[in-house]
C-alpha cells in the first residue's frame, strides 16, 4: 500500500470518526434536554444539540454536518408520529445550524469571541436568525400532520425557536472556550482561590434555590464577576449552570415560577435564560475587547516614547518598522543582504 493511499484511509477513518462523535454528541445531549420538557414530547426550553452541532460546525467545518443528521433522525425517529414527518423534522434541525454557520462565516465571525461584534453576530445570526429554520419546519410539520391544532401551532413555534436559540447561545459558548482552554502558567494562589470561589457561590446558588424566595437572581452579579475577571472562560460556564438551575426550578415550579399557569413559567423561563445569555456573551466580550485595546495603546505609547527619546538625544538614526535602530551593518554602511 502506497504512502498517498496509506494517508487517504487515515483522514478518511479521522473523518467518518468525527461524524460519529458528533452524532452521538447530539443524540446523548438531546437525551438530556428532553428531560427537561415543559411542552409536549419534542419542545424544550432549551435544545442543547442546537449549540452542539453549531459549535461543531465552526471547530471542525461543513464535513460534520452528516454527524448532525444521524443525531437528529436517531432522536427525532422515536418522538415523530410517521416516517414522513421524522425526515422532515430532522432535516429542519440539520439545516439550522448549517444556516447559522453560513451567515456567521459570513460576517468574519472569530470563535474566540474576543470582539463585541462577535457576541452580537452570534446572538443576532447565529441564534435568532438560523433557528428559525429549525421551528419554522418542525412546527409546520407537526401541524401538517394533526399533532398541533390552530390554536397550538404559534405557541409551540415559539418555544421552539427560543428553546433552540438559547441552545445556541448557552451552550455554544462554553463549547468554543473548551476548544482554547489552556491551565494557565504562573498563576498566583490568589486567582485560583477566586476561580474556585466563583464555582462555589455558583453551584451554592442552585442549592439554595427554593420555592420561597427567587435566589436565581442573584446570579446576575456572579454572571458580571465571571465577565470581568475570567471574560467568556468564566461567564459561558457559569452561564450554562445558571440556565440549568432555571429550568430545574421551572420543571418543579420553585423560585419566581411558583404560582403560575404554563404559558407564564414557559415567558419569565425564556427571559430569565436570555437575559443570563446576552449578559455573558456581550459583557465578556466587550471586557475582552477593552483589554485588547489597552494592550495596543500601551504598544502604540511605547513606540512614541522611544520616538521621542531618540529626538532628545539627537539619535536620527531611521527607526525600522520594528521598532528598533538599524542593523549594526547598516551602522557601518554596509548593505543588509536580502534572502535568495
Amino acid at each position: 500500500m502506497s504512502v498517498e493511499r496509506r494517508d487517504r484511509l487515515r483522514h478518511g477513518g479521522l473523518a467518518v470518526l468525527e461524524i460519529c462523535v458528533v452524532a452521538g454528541l447530539y443524540f446523548g445531549s438531546a437525551e438530556l434536554g428532553l428531560l427537561q420538557q415543559l411542552v409536549r414530547s419534542q419542545i424544550t426550553p432549551l435544545w442543547p444539540p442546537t449549540g452542539i452541532a453549531l459549535a461543531s460546525l465552526l471547530l471542525r467545518g461543513p464535513r460534520v454536518w452528516p454527524g448532525i443528521a444521524i443525531g437528529a433522525f436517531l432522536v427525532n425517529i422515536t418522538l415523530g408520529p410517521t416516517a414522513l414527518a421524522v425526515l422532515a423534522i430532522a432535516s429542519g434541525n440539520t439545516l439550522a445550524p448549517i444556516c447559522s454557520y453560513v451567515l456567521l462565516r459570513r460576517v468574519d465571525f472569530h470563535v474566540e469571541m474576543d470582539r463585541l461584534r462577535d457576541a452580537l453576530a452570534l446572538i443576532l445570526l447565529g441564534a435568532f436568525a438560523g433557528m428559525l429554520v429549525s421551528s419554522t419546519i418542525g412546527s409546520g410539520t407537526l401541524r401538517l400532520a394533526g399533532v398541533l391544532g390552530p390554536d397550538d401551532f404559534w405557541p409551540a413555534w415559539s418555544v421552539w425557536w427560543t428553546g433552540d436559540a438559547m441552545g445556541v447561545l448557552v451552550v455554544a459558548p462554553v463549547l468554543l472556550v473548551l476548544r482554547s482552554a489552556r491551565l494557565p502558567r504562573d498563576v498566583p494562589p490568589s486567582r485560583w482561590a477566586e476561580a474556585l470561589l466563583l464555582v462555589a457561590a455558583t453551584a451554592g446558588l442552585g442549592l439554595l434555590e427554593t420555592g420561597r424566595a427567587p435566589l436565581l437572581f442573584l446570579g446576575f452579579p456572579l454572571l458580571i464577576w465571571a465577565a470581568f475577571r475570567f471574560q467568556l472562560a468564566g461567564a459561558a460556564p457559569c452561564a450554562l449552570a445558571i440556565s440549568t438551575f432555571a429550568i430545574i426550578a421551572a420543571t418543579r415550579g420553585s423560585g419566581p415560577f411558583a404560582g403560575h399557569d404554563l404559558l407564564t413559567n414557559m415567558i419569565t423561563l425564556q427571559a430569565f435564560n436570555a437575559s443570563t445569555a446576552l449578559t455573558a456573551l456581550l459583557l465578556s466580550a466587550a471586557v475582552a475587547e477593552r483589554n485588547q485595546t489597552q494592550l495596543e495603546i500601551a504598544h502604540a505609547c511605547g513606540q512614541l516614547a522611544g520616538m521621542v527619546t531618540r529626538i532628545a538625544t539627537g539619535d536620527h538614526r531611521p527607526t525600522r518598522p520594528d521598532g528598533q535602530g538599524r542593523s549594526r551593518n547598516e551602522e557601518h554602511g554596509e548593505q543588509t543582504p536580502k534572502p535568495v
